[in-house]
Order: structure tokens, then C-alpha cells, then sequence
């Protein structure tokens, strides 16, 4: 006899199912920047319910690689007129990030700032580096999208599931404050991979996570919010890392991965209880895939994994702090903004 699982249950399953073989499936084919897929692949299946068609995926294809691509356009004026390219990237930040809270397509917003910030800062250093990114972007969307229809496939939404709640929008008259809250955060992490593209690529990521994420955490609970996340996947890639030791094989990381997975989509979707929003779990889990799969490659690399992991996890923390600071410095300016008024 079937059991039947409630539209939740579907959801978590379909989540970690989707992660695990997506993650096995790009560092199996030994694509470039193979933690990427999937990241995307979380976002995907924790923002749409449905299976992409045919014609929406290669749509959003194209749309990445077209957004991802105005990156290059910067190049030039970012090695020449410097001051001038970064400010230029600071206002293209705040308008993508303003038609994001506006209602805009988040997977647009996110494509937008990774070409503006990744893009360029690797084409300043190399147009074979940029060139290489947005390939692994577009490789790792095709690949991520082919997972979600698979996961929809082992696990499809029931028929009488209701439709995902709207989130609400931002009133007017945020939008501007916010927008310019989530390029503040993402802004010094640019000029870091400026220094150095190739150690510092992955730090964009996560600053992407957190300026997004900055629109809907309230500010008294940020540091919870952000660090918190930020500190348990941390402690969890940790835990995988050792995990994995035990047995190195890609099997192994498929079924780790999904235990793990499993075990945060049940948080993630309020399958067990938690005092903490969907928001913390989600960007626990993104920063628990780019740190492990930061990880595995500095371990192909022949690299010392645990002194670049305690570097890279320094700077998740300084990024993650930063990104709490410049919500409560812009959260103190709306108080005395709205008394002037009065």
C-alpha cells in the first residue's frame, strides 16, 4: 500500500535528494567550480515547487549567461578607471537588487550580482579566469535544473498541495534603504576578490547569500540570524569532512550528503520543531556546500585543507559580522529620518 506523505514531507525529500545528486554528479564529472550546482539547485527547489519546463530552464539559461556576461563589459573600465568601476558596479548592485525586492526574479538578482562581482573581478585578472566562471555558472544551471526535474520525478508535489504563499513586498518606501543595505554587504567582499579572484571567488557567494537574506531578517535578531547560520555550517562541514574520512568514495558522499540534507530540509520546512526561521536554515545549508566543496578541492589540490578551511571560515564570519553591522548602523538612521519628517 502507498503511503501518502504530506506536501512538506515531499518537499524535504525532494530537497536533499536534489542536493545530493547534484553535488555527486558535479564533482563526479569534475566540472569547474563544481560546488555551484548545487548551491543553485537549493535555491531552486526551496523556491519553486513545481518542475522548471523545458522552455522556462533553457530561458534561464540564457538569462544567466546574458547577466553573467555583463560582467565583462566592466573589465575594461575596472583596469583602467578603477574608482570608476567600482562605482559604477555599486549603483548596477543597488538597482539589482532593488527590482529584486520590487518583485523581480530572485534567480535574476542573484545571476545580475554574481556577474557584476565575480565576473568582473576575474576578468580584471584574467579574461580566461571570467571566461571559465561563467561557463561553470551556465554547466552548473543545466545541471542543477536536470536535478530538480529528477527530484520532482522521485518525489512529485501532490495534487493537493496548496500553492506556496507570496512573499510579501516591501513597502515603497524601504525598497531604496534596503537595496542599499544589501549592496553595502556585498560591496567590501568585491573589493577583497578584487586582491585575489582566485582564492577569494567562493567569499561572493556567500555575501550574495547574506545581502538577500538581509531583506527579510529583522535586525534585532541578525546576529542569530547570520552569525548563527553562518557559525552551524560551519560546525557541520566540519562534521561531514570528518565523516567522509572515515570512507573517501563518491557514493559515500552522495549518501552523507543526503543524510545531511535530510536532516536540514526537515528544519528548513518545519517537519521538526525550531525556533529559527527557513531563512537561517537555508543559508546554513549553502554555506555547509560552498565550505565543504571548498574543501574537496583543495584536498585534489594537494592543498593543507584545514588551515585554508579556517582561513576561508575566518572570512565567512568577518563577512557574515559585517553584514550585521550595516544593518544595525542603517536600521539606526530610520528612527531619527522618520521624526525629521514628522
Amino acid at each position: 500500500m502507498r503511503t501518502e506523505r504530506t506536501p512538506r514531507a515531499q518537499r524535504a525529500l525532494r530537497l536533499a535528494s536534489g542536493t545530493a545528486l547534484c553535488l555527486a554528479t558535479s564533482f563526479g564529472l569534475d566540472l569547474p567550480l563544481p560546488f555551484v550546482s548545487p548551491v543553485l539547485v537549493v535555491l531552486l527547489l526551496a523556491t519553486l515547487n513545481r518542475p522548471l519546463p523545458l522552455k522556462a530552464a533553457l530561458i534561464l539559461a540564457l538569462a544567466a549567461m546574458l547577466t553573467t556576461g555583463v560582467g565583462l563589459l566592466l573589465v575594461p573600465v575596472l583596469k583602467y578607471y578603477p574608482l570608476t568601476g567600482v562605482l559604477l558596479v555599486a549603483a548596477c548592485l543597488f538597482l539589482a537588487f532593488r527590482f529584486g525586492l520590487r518583485g523581480g526574479n530572485n534567480l535574476i538578482v542573484t545571476f545580475l550580482v554574481i556577474g557584476l562581482t565575480m565576473i568582473s573581478s576575474a576578468g580584471v585578472a584574467d579574461s580566461g579566469l571570467a571566461a571559465m566562471v561563467i561557463g561553470a555558472l551556465v554547466k552548473g544551471l543545466l545541471l542543477a535544473v536536470l536535478a530538480v526535474a529528477v527530484s520532482h520525478w522521485l518525489f512529485p508535489e501532490p495534487a493537493n498541495a496548496p500553492p506556496s504563499p507570496v512573499a510579501p513586498l516591501l513597502p515603497a518606501a524601504e525598497v531604496g534603504r534596503v537595496a542599499l543595505r544589501a549592496t553595502l554587504i556585498v560591496l567590501p567582499t568585491f573589493l577583497l576578490v578584487l586582491i585575489d579572484p582566485a582564492s577569494y571567488l567562493p567569499i561572493v557567494l556567500k555575501a550574495v547569500s547574506l545581502g538577500q537574506q538581509s531583506s527579510t531578517t529583522n535586525t534585532r535578531h541578525a546576529a542569530r540570524e547570520l552569525v548563527g547560520s553562518t557559525l552551524l555550517g560551519g560546525a557541520l562541514a566540519v562534521l561531514f569532512w570528518c565523516a567522509l574520512s572515515l570512507f573517501v568514495h563518491l557514493w559515500m558522499f552522495f549518501l552523507w550528503m543526503l543524510l545531511f540534507g535530510l536532516w536540514l530540509a526537515r528544519k528548513l520546512y518545519g517537519l521538526s520543531a525550531t525556533q529559527f526561521s527557513p531563512g537561517f536554515w537555508l543559508n546554513t545549508f549553502i554555506t555547509l556546500i560552498i565550505l565543504l566543496g571548498q574543501s574537496v578541492q583543495d584536498s585534489l589540490a594537494g592543498k593543507d585543507v584545514y588551515t585554508a578551511f579556517v582561513v576561508r571560515m575566518g572570512l565567512f564570519i568577518g563577512v557574515t559580522l559585517y553584514a550585521c553591522l550595516m544593518m544595525h548602523l542603517l536600521d539606526l538612521r530610520k528612527p531619527s529620518a522618520a521624526q525629521g519628517v514628522i
